[in-house]
């Protein structure tokens, strides 16, 4: 048998290159494309508000007290703000938006949101229920509003209202987040809180743990 030589093919022996491959940006898509991550957390921040809405449509068949109703309506819609405004909206989207007050007594209003996507981020499923529910769920208290009005039952007057200012805070909180402080934004959280025409100072940070912070300091 006759032998072989010479060199390998070129194409042999580009074929036998290293090839690096990026696993972890493909790792961490499918993280993210990923049904739920946090199913206590997505539950939990449609519950209480959902309850409230089928509480306040057919509570008189569950109870003859307006009283009763009244409570548990405001109940649920209470709970409902502190888990979105503190848990659900940290999980699921990383944002995040809170007041505190200084040492010289100023009150300020801070929107946080991460900057960095880590493998911890929140899924697009997840993303998507929670802007759903937290956009339908004050219009929907909105139509109940102009309900009310047109059937003359003024004693809800108070509780839609109180739906409406409620999940539109937080709604308004999480828009700011999102968007950076614009100006726009910004003028329509002066109105939310009650602080128009008061002068106001923007101020930006970041923090330690990656997250970018919007604060807004308002004289009381």
């Amino acid at each position: 048998p006759c032998a072989l030589t010479g060199s390998p093919p070129q194409a042999l022996v580009d074929d036998t290159e290293d090839v690096s491959l990026d696993f972890g940006s493909e790792e961490e898509l499918a993280l993210r494309k990923a049904r739920i991550r946090h199913p206590l957390a997505t539950f939990f921040h449609l519950f209480f508000r959902v309850s409230a809405i089928v509480t306040y449509l057919f509570c008189d068949w569950f109870s003859n007290s307006f009283v009763a109703c009244f409570v548990t309506i405001l109940l649920l819609l209470s709970f409902d703000f502190w888990s979105v405004k503190n848990v659900t909206g940290r999980l699921l989207v990383g944002l995040r938006w809170w007041n505190q007050i200084d040492e010289d007594g100023k009150s300020h209003w801070v929107f946080e949101a991460k900057r960095v996507p880590s493998i911890a981020a929140s899924t697009e499923a997840e993303a998507r229920i929670f802007w759903l529910g937290l956009i339908i769920c004050p219009v929907i208290w909105t139509l109940f509003l102009f309900s009310t009005l047109f059937s003359l039952k003024l004693k809800w007057l108070a509780l839609v209202i109180a739906g409406i200012s409620l999940q539109a805070a937080n709604l308004y909180g999480y828009i700011h987040c999102k968007l950076g402080g614009q100006k726009t934004t910004s003028r329509v959280t002066s109105r939310l809180f009650g602080t128009a025409d008061v002068p106001q100072r923007q101020s930006r940070r970041i923090s330690q743990d990656g997250t970018e912070e919007h604060g807004k300091t308002v004289p009381r």
